[in-house]
């Protein structure tokens, strides 16, 4: 039974492969459940929608509940639902919305939706505390890669100093990773491999960082490029994998690590934190450590468990949603597969209400 106070918020995740349910008061993790459809996928080298909105389907109620017990709840606990609403695969994205819907008007809670990335953002609060502000932000993930001027996640709009031109840090690993030929999912994958391996030993390039290429802009298309031209020169002969993943791995760390730390300085901020799945890579982490110690810059890394997609960090924005007294998502909250990071708040109404009103 949940004591007087804010109230409990339930969040739900299912952007991608993971179904995920979280559940937060007042900046605390009280419980949460994952279940991905990963090995579904793996055959085909990538998540296929279909089978990721079918696995969504199967597993959403089941992870619900395993979160209310490791939390000893209830449903009747439950005060508010905030929802991942984009960006993400549609089909996806539909089935938590509708999910959460369901279980916001049942219980008769408010519902929030939320941005996926800022919920990223938010994992680390359940670890560290409350963000500093401002803070420097580097969200590094499967099909993201930003560098953003965070103040109040909750009420002040997110400033993007870069993002992603083409190919984002995760998707380098994963399609190199096949060129290498090592399972899919491909970021640890490389990190596995890359632990025999010199990083030295492949002089892969660092793009956008010429002095007068793009500052905080991110672009790993010609990396990804470079390193499939270099497999393909050992065509007929045992290519060198864990070099090869060692070398890669250092040139997507250099450049995360070199932009942020430069954007911090540039911009006065003390605290830089790095969130999203290829948080969890141990080459980021450990060089993101040096260079901030370097610079005296505190450096905020959430646990491994809360870089990949996981409802604790939804509800962690609900949470700081409900105790900001945000409004709460209209009756016709709808999905944006494509949204831009704005605010922590997404809340898309469908086309058609749009025109009809």
């Amino acid at each position: 039974m949940a004591s007087p106070g804010s109230p409990v918020v339930l969040g739900i995740e299912s952007s991608c492969d993971e179904t995920g349910a979280g559940l937060v008061r007042d900046g605390r993790l009280l419980g949460h459940a994952v279940a991905s459809s990963m090995d579904e996928h793996a055959r085909y080298g990538g998540v296929v929608p279909e089978i990721a909105a079918r696995a969504h389907v199967h597993s959403l109620t089941p992870v619900v509940r395993r979160a209310l017990d490791e939390a000893g709840l209830t449903m009747g606990d439950i005060g508010a639902v905030a929802v991942t609403t984009g960006p993400g695969l549609s089909g996806a994205l539909q089935v938590g919305l509708a999910g959460a819907k369901g279980l916001a008007y049942g219980l008769g809670v408010p519902l929030y939706g939320v941005h996926h990335l800022a919920g990223h953002v938010a994992a680390d609060t359940l670890e560290h505390g409350p963000l500093p502000n401002p803070c420097m932000v580097l969200i590094v993930s499967g099909g993201h890669t930003s560098l953003l001027l965070v103040r109040d996640l909750a009420r002040d709009p997110i400033v993007h100093l870069g993002d992603t031109l083409d190919d984002a840090a995760g998707e380098c690993f994963d399609k190199v990773a096949r060129v290498f030929g090592l399972p899919y999912p491909g970021g640890p994958a490389i990190d596995r491999a890359a632990r025999e391996g010199d990083p030295k030993a492949v002089a892969f390039p660092r793009p956008l960082t010429g002095p007068r290429d793009d500052p905080y802009g991110f672009s790993f298309s010609g990396l990804k490029t470079a390193a499939a031209r270099w497999a393909e020169r050992h065509a007929g002969d045992e290519l060198p994998v864990a070099d090869g993943a060692a070398s890669l791995q250092e040139a997507v760390a250099d450049v995360l690590t070199r932009k942020a730390v430069a954007a911090c300085k540039e911009h006065g901020v003390g605290t830089l934190v790095v969130v999203g799945g290829v948080a969890a890579n141990s080459r980021v982490r450990s060089l993101a450590e040096e260079r901030c110690r370097a610079a005296g810059i505190t450096l905020r890394v959430p646990p491994l468990r809360l870089c990949t997609d996981n409802g604790a960090m939804i509800a962690a924005v609900g949470d700081l949603l409900v105790r900001a007294g945000a409004e709460p998502a209209p009756l016709n909250l709808s999905i944006d597969p494509s949204a831009p990071l704005e605010y922590a708040a997404l809340h898309p109404v469908a086309r058609a209400a749009q025109a009809a009103a």
